[in-house]
């Protein structure tokens, strides 16, 4: 409780103290980056070229996540219902970016910084894009020539873990008449791993095994992606996004078992996987009538190939034994949507219609070694079968300014889905669910943006969830529900932005969710446990976010971000019927990061402090948590013009977090209380040295 008190106490005072650091304002000569401007948003704040200068950007993410008190949320709709309304808390030009799987970070990222005229901070439900509540950056871009830009990513680290050379991305962007163009390469190369101690013990405390782990792992995406644009005259646009990319992944963890009779055990445990994916999408815009016609279509595939091998060999050479779980699918999107936006009542209407139909396909085995050394099939029909869900939805929305500060947006909808499950369980149901917001954006004064939203929200089932999975190095199963349904809920949002006039900018949310038919773990009646629902629960989160210019204490160049974040939830246990907290998730996060950008040179210098605090995990036999650090502590330098390049070298990691897992399996259900071992697993990650070299063509 003191953790929460003394969180909420500094929020509120940062936030109540605003106006008097604000008061610096006026000691200090105005910053050129916040001049106003007649083409920008009304209220907005807006961000030039020459506030960015002192960081030397590349690109218009460089830029973006420079600004003051925001932080990137959303990141690319690739898990969420559909396109629907917009949700990222980025826009260009004053329009959504509609690609689910493209994150806004890379799209930005290709977007070079000359062509970035200004950044407008402004408060989304004044903007005539529904769904945008709280603070929005909305990028203006201009047309421009042929340029390029291309970033080289890699790390080093202390740990038996394979070096990172090939990551990054290569892009070229231009206009030609009234064709403008991006296209790109990349690669998203990682390599991962720790090396330590696991140690297990019986309900008394006794050693009963202890494992040492070399742990590696690789993971490559190579993707390829193009975006045209096309303006046709006269108001009507065109857009195609598309990219086609193949992941590679695998991972080997090597394990000596010892036993307190001195025998030993080599466990061979592996992981591998990867598969081809691809989206393309477009969308057309027209006048029409008093108003505007956007249509968009969608259609993308995530191959999903992967197998999970254990084999345990006694050094005494008895025989072996073993596990294998392999899968072959994937999971397909295809989406058509329309929204048609025309002004009447002295507001801004936008009538919106959307079919989905997704669909998941999973061929999946299990195999035991056999005395000869090969695997053989056993039954295992739960983990087969295929998902589909055909939805519709159609939603109307009305912005109005109800004064010169205070405007209104409200929303209301609904949707229809039908759900088929193919295979083992198979079943067929249909859902009608009532969705809608409402939202007031007001601003009292120059420089402080209130926003209050209430909103009726359906939750993405996880497809996979339907269907029966393995995990052999846990000796946990999950059988598949094909009774799951959407989750429901209803959600308020507060969030107050003010500028500290010099200072910078703070930024508060907090967020109340009650949801319907929560998703977690539950058991089952003929025994088990799967995903299913949960009556009810409640999420409660607040976030603070502040940007500090230290040049008003003297310290020129510097600038200090903090983010602070408290999660709370409360759901009833499906094992033992007392409330508890959500499961697995992070409750407290803490972010602090330190750049000085040295006047009068290319140097710049800084520092990071993270903190995360993880919630327990809970299964129908089993309590567990894992984490890293929860203290990582970072450092960097940087030169931003070596032969033209900016040069960036790091080292993450610096005082040592481990990769912590700890767990209490039960003989039984865990309301029995009888413990039939624990697993403790704490593990070296070591220093982390990266490298980030960018560059013009």
């Amino acid at each position: 409780m003191n953790t929460i008190f003394e969180l909420r106490w500094i929020a509120a005072a940062v936030t109540l103290t605003a106006p008097t650091l604000a008061s610096a304002q006026d000691e200090q000569p105005a910053l050129a980056a916040e001049e106003s401007s007649e083409q920008a948003t009304k209220g907005a704040r807006v961000f030039e070229p020459a506030y960015f200068a002192q960081f030397a950007p590349r690109n218009a993410l460089d830029m973006v996540e420079q600004l003051p008190g925001f932080q990137i949320s959303g990141g690319g709709g690739g898990g969420g219902r559909g396109l629907g309304q917009a949700s990222d808390n980025v826009i260009v030009n004053g329009a959504r970016l509609t690609s689910k799987s493209d994150s806004v970070s890379d799209q930005l990222r290709r977007i070079p910084a000359d062509k970035v005229r200004r950044i407008e901070l402004v408060e989304g439900a004044t903007l005539d894009v529904p769904g945008l509540v709280g603070l929005v950056a909305n990028v203006i871009v201009e047309a421009g020539g042929l340029s390029g830009q291309f970033i080289w990513e890699g790390a080093l680290r202390t740990t038996e873990v394979d070096p990172e050379w090939y990551g990054g991305e290569v892009s070229i962007s231009g206009t030609t008449g009234n064709l403008g163009f991006t296209l790109a390469i990349e690669n998203n190369n990682n390599r991962f791993g720790s090396t330590g101690p696991t140690v297990f013990r019986d309900a008394d405390g006794n050693v009963i095994e202890r494992q040492e782990t070399i742990f590696t792992g690789a993971f490559d995406e190579p993707r390829v992606s193009g975006a045209l644009r096309y303006d046709f005259g006269g108001g009507t646009t065109a857009n195609v996004n598309a990219f086609l990319a193949r992941t590679y992944f695998d991972r080997l963890e090597d394990e000596l078992r010892f036993f307190p009779d001195d025998s030993v055990i080599t466990r061979f445990n592996a992981r591998d996987g990867g598969a081809p994916e691809y989206e393309i999408s477009a969308d057309l815009t027209f006048p029409l009538g008093p108003g505007r016609l956007k249509l968009i279509g969608l259609e993308a595939w995530d191959g999903d190939v992967s197998s999970a091998t254990v084999i345990d060999t006694p050094d005494d050479g008895s025989l072996a034994v073993g596990s294998r779980f392999a899968s072959e699918g994937g999971s397909g999107e295809r989406i058509g949507r329309f929204e048609y936006n025309w002004p009447m009542l002295g507001g801004e209407w936008q009538l919106a219609g959307e079919a989905a139909f997704n669909r998941l396909e999973r061929v999946s085995g299990l195999f035991t070694l056999d005395d000869q050394g090969d695997f053989i099939e056993i039954p295992f029909p739960g983990g087969s079968g295929g998902v589909k869900e055909d939805r519709y939805e159609g939603v109307l929305t009305f912005t109005r300014p109800l004064t010169d500060r205070l405007v209104l947006q409200a929303s209301v909808g609904g949707e229809y889905s039908n759900i088929r499950q193919t295979g083992f369980g198979a079943n067929s149901r249909s859902f009608q669910r009532p969705k809608g917001t409402a939202s007031l954006a007001w601003q009292p004064e120059e420089g402080l943006d209130i926003s209050l939203a209430a909103e009726r929200r359906v939750g993405q089932l996880d497809f996979g969830d339907f269907l029966a999975s393995v995990a052999l190095d846990q000796d946990n199963e999950n059988a598949g529900n094909n009774e799951l349904v959407p989750s429901q809920t209803w959600e308020i949002t507060l969030e107050v932005a003010k500028v500290l006039g010099n200072w910078g900018s703070t930024t508060l949310m907090v967020e109340q969710r009650w949801i319907e038919d929560y998703v977690d773990l539950i058991p089952l009646a003929g025994g088990g446990e799967a995903n299913g629902n949960i009556d009810k629960a409640r999420r409660t989160e607040i976030e603070w976010s502040t940007t500090l210019r230290l040049d008003n204490i003297g310290w020129k160049g510097a600038q200090l971000d903090v983010r602070l974040e408290y999660e709370e939830g409360e759901v009833a246990d499906p094992v033992t019927g007392l409330l508890r907290d959500f499961s697995g998730r992070a409750d407290r996060e803490a972010e602090i990061d330190l750049r000085h950008d040295i006047p009068g040179s290319d140097f710049a210098w800084g520092g990071g402090f993270q903190y995360n605090r993880i919630r327990p995990r809970f299964r129908l036999s089993e309590v567990s948590r894992e984490w890293e650090g929860p203290v990582l502590v970072s450092a960097f330098i940087e030169h931003k013009d070596i032969f033209g390049l900016t040069v960036n070298l790091s080292a993450s990691n610096i005082f040592g977090g481990r990769e912590r897992f700890f767990r209490t399996v039960y003989d039984g259900p865990r309301d029995q209380g009888i413990v039939l071992f624990t697993e403790d697993r704490n593990l070296r990650i070591g220093p982390i040295f990266r490298f980030n070299v960018a560059g013009s063509f």
